[in-house]
């Protein structure tokens, strides 16, 4: 149970910051990013050991969980100018997680996008959508419906992200 809460936890850090899609480019710089779901909720039954083993896996994509409590994980990211620019920002989800993106829409400030994932942790489809308010903030959803071992697992989660600052002191910024 705790391999596939962990394996279902890692994809939501990796796929949830969303930002992009705007009507008018979003802001370079440092990003909060606020992640909700049932299953972050979960974070605090999980066993330190099998902790340890999602903080490893998430290194092995280069990543660093962000603190996770009451049901929210709280990331901050490093939006380069040219990063800013792209209308679809596939590199959240093809570099970071093994998805896919497929069908990636937008109208005005709304975005929409079906993923499809296949790795050695998990197999699955899902969606993800938003809206940009501004070019310091957005909102947006991600439903997944997957099969971890031969376990299946639902998944979904809210996403609210906030421009910070220009300057990622302490952060690195994602690497395409």
């Amino acid at each position: 149970m705790y391999k596939i809460l962990v394996s279902t936890l890692l994809f939501f850090v990796l796929t949830s910051a969303t930002p992009g899609f705007a009507q008018h480019p979003i802001r370079p710089g440092l990003w909060e990013v606020t992640t909700k779901s049932d299953l972050l909720a979960l974070v605090p039954h999980i066993p330190s050991e099998h902790m340890q083993q999602l903080n490893q896996l998430a290194n092995r994509y280069g990543l660093k969980l962000p603190k996770i409590d009451n049901g929210a994980a709280i990331s901050h990211i490093c939006i380069t100018p040219e990063m800013a620019q792209q209308e679809i920002p596939t590199y959240f989800y093809e570099d970071r997680s093994g998805c896919k993106v497929q069908n990636a829409t937008r109208i005005g400030n709304r975005y929409q996008m079906d993923l499809e994932c296949a790795n050695q942790h998990f197999q699955g489809s899902g969606s993800a959508q938003g809206t940009f308010t501004s070019p310091e903030s957005f909102s947006g959803s991600t439903e997944f419906n997957s099969t971890i071992g031969s376990n299946p697992v639902y998944a979904a989660a809210e996403t609210q992200g906030r421009w910070i600052g220009e300057h990622c002191v302490a952060v690195n910024p994602l690497q395409k």
